[in-house]
């Protein structure tokens, strides 16, 4: 999916929707964002050593777990209820892209619960369990 599809599934806009493209690849969703240096959140993260921040790349993965729920997520908004065991392993830098594969461990409606690990160059460079309500 581009990002016009993703739309269609994702209540985020602009400057909030962060992915450019993602699918659904068997019982994972992989989803992709390119840091491109003028992002609103690197403006001051850090100056002279543009870096992006944890909770973006965090929102990343979130985005990237609704893929795997697409026909549940059309038509509600998705609210974190938990971020566990999130680490930060490398830095994602200007010009990166960052590969964020996501899997559902279990879900109670209106509850989910997902882990994820986003990858810079076949690199690990952050993961997490997030848990989520649709609503």
């Amino acid at each position: 999916m581009n990002r016009e599809e993703l739309k269609g599934i994702l209540p985020h806009r602009e400057p909030m929707l962060l992915l450019d493209e993602a699918e659904r690849v068997g019982e994972e969703a992989v989803g992709k964002y390119t840091v491109k240096g003028d992002e609103y959140f690197l403006q001051g993260h850090f100056p002279g050593m543009p870096v992006m921040p944890g909770v973006i790349q965090l929102e990343i993965m979130a985005q990237t777990c609704c893929v795997l729920m697409q026909d549940e997520v059309k038509g509600k908004n998705t609210f974190y209820t938990g971020i566990d065991k999130a680490r930060f392993k490398n830095k994602v830098l200007p010009g990166d892209t960052l590969e964020m594969h996501c899997s559902l461990v279990k879900s109670r409606p209106p509850f989910y619960f997902a882990k994820g690990k986003g990858y810079v160059n076949g690199k690990l460079a952050v993961s997490a369990e997030l848990s989520f309500a649709l609503l």
